[in-house]
Protein backbone atom coordinates (compact mmCIF):
# COMPACT_ATOMS: atom_id res chain seq x y z
CA UNK A 1 0.00 0.00 0.00
CA UNK A 2 1.31 3.70 -0.98
CA UNK A 3 2.11 5.85 1.75
CA UNK A 4 -0.14 8.43 1.24
CA UNK A 5 -2.95 5.97 0.84
CA UNK A 6 -1.78 4.39 4.11
CA UNK A 7 -1.88 7.62 5.81
CA UNK A 8 -5.32 8.33 4.42
CA UNK A 9 -6.43 5.05 5.78
CA UNK A 10 -5.27 5.68 9.52
CA UNK A 11 -6.48 9.02 9.62
CA UNK A 12 -10.17 8.28 8.28
CA UNK A 13 -10.43 6.18 11.48
CA UNK A 14 -8.10 8.22 13.59
CA UNK A 15 -10.61 10.59 13.42
CA UNK A 16 -14.01 9.32 14.25
CA UNK A 17 -11.88 7.63 17.35
CA UNK A 18 -11.10 11.53 18.18
CA UNK A 19 -14.50 12.19 19.91
CA UNK A 20 -14.58 11.24 23.25
CA UNK A 21 -18.73 10.60 22.93
CA UNK A 22 -17.70 8.33 20.00
CA UNK A 23 -15.23 6.69 22.18
CA UNK A 24 -17.81 6.72 25.38
CA UNK A 25 -20.65 4.78 22.50
CA UNK A 26 -17.73 1.97 21.26
CA UNK A 27 -17.27 1.04 25.54
CA UNK A 28 -20.93 0.88 25.11
CA UNK A 29 -21.89 -0.97 22.56
CA UNK A 30 -18.56 -3.35 23.18
CA UNK A 31 -20.81 -5.51 25.34
CA UNK A 32 -23.31 -6.15 23.05
CA UNK A 33 -25.93 -4.50 20.73
CA UNK A 34 -27.84 -1.79 21.86
CA UNK A 35 -30.47 0.54 20.87
CA UNK A 36 -30.18 3.72 20.65
CA UNK A 37 -32.58 4.54 23.61
CA UNK A 38 -30.17 2.07 25.56
CA UNK A 39 -27.13 3.88 24.73
CA UNK A 40 -28.83 7.51 25.21
CA UNK A 41 -29.90 5.95 29.05
CA UNK A 42 -26.91 4.14 30.23
CA UNK A 43 -24.32 7.68 29.06
CA UNK A 44 -26.93 10.57 29.98
CA UNK A 45 -26.54 12.32 26.65
CA UNK A 46 -29.27 13.81 24.47
CA UNK A 47 -30.85 10.98 21.69
CA UNK A 48 -29.84 13.46 18.99
CA UNK A 49 -26.31 13.87 20.22
CA UNK A 50 -26.17 10.10 19.94
CA UNK A 51 -27.90 9.55 16.59
CA UNK A 52 -25.11 12.04 15.50
CA UNK A 53 -22.09 9.88 16.75
CA UNK A 54 -23.96 6.72 15.67
CA UNK A 55 -23.75 7.92 12.19
CA UNK A 56 -20.41 8.84 12.03
CA UNK A 57 -19.09 5.71 13.60
CA UNK A 58 -21.70 3.77 10.93
CA UNK A 59 -19.56 5.82 8.48
CA UNK A 60 -16.07 4.94 9.12
CA UNK A 61 -17.28 0.91 9.95
CA UNK A 62 -16.90 1.13 13.64
CA UNK A 63 -20.00 -0.27 14.38
CA UNK A 64 -22.67 -2.02 12.76
CA UNK A 65 -26.24 -2.16 12.58
CA UNK A 66 -28.83 -4.33 12.90
CA UNK A 67 -32.63 -3.99 12.34
CA UNK A 68 -35.58 -5.85 14.31
CA UNK A 69 -39.03 -4.45 13.53
CA UNK A 70 -38.96 -0.92 14.13
CA UNK A 71 -35.95 -1.00 16.54
CA UNK A 72 -32.39 -0.46 15.43
CA UNK A 73 -29.38 -1.93 17.36
CA UNK A 74 -25.36 -1.07 17.47
CA UNK A 75 -22.74 -3.78 18.30
CA UNK A 76 -19.01 -3.06 17.75
CA UNK A 77 -17.63 -3.59 14.59
CA UNK A 78 -14.45 -5.39 14.80
CA UNK A 79 -13.48 -7.44 18.25
CA UNK A 80 -9.96 -5.59 17.70
CA UNK A 81 -11.36 -1.93 18.10
CA UNK A 82 -11.33 -2.66 22.60
CA UNK A 83 -8.11 -3.67 22.51
CA UNK A 84 -7.18 -0.61 20.34
CA UNK A 85 -9.00 1.84 22.79
CA UNK A 86 -6.95 0.24 25.61
CA UNK A 87 -3.97 0.59 24.16
CA UNK A 88 -4.63 4.02 23.53
CA UNK A 89 -5.14 4.92 26.93
CA UNK A 90 -2.04 3.24 28.11
CA UNK A 91 0.03 5.07 25.58
CA UNK A 92 -1.71 8.51 26.77
CA UNK A 93 -1.28 7.53 30.34
CA UNK A 94 2.09 6.77 30.09
CA UNK A 95 3.03 10.32 27.92
CA UNK A 96 1.08 12.26 30.38
CA UNK A 97 3.28 10.46 33.18
CA UNK A 98 5.98 12.01 31.99
CA UNK A 99 4.94 15.47 30.82
CA UNK A 100 6.61 18.47 32.34
CA UNK A 101 4.40 21.12 30.80
CA UNK A 102 2.01 21.88 28.15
Amino acid sequence: MPLEDYLQTVAFVAKSMSDENRLRILLCVNNGKKSVNSIVEELSLSQPLVSHHLKELRRSLLVKVERSGPFVYYEIADPRIPKILKDLKDLATDLLARRKTF
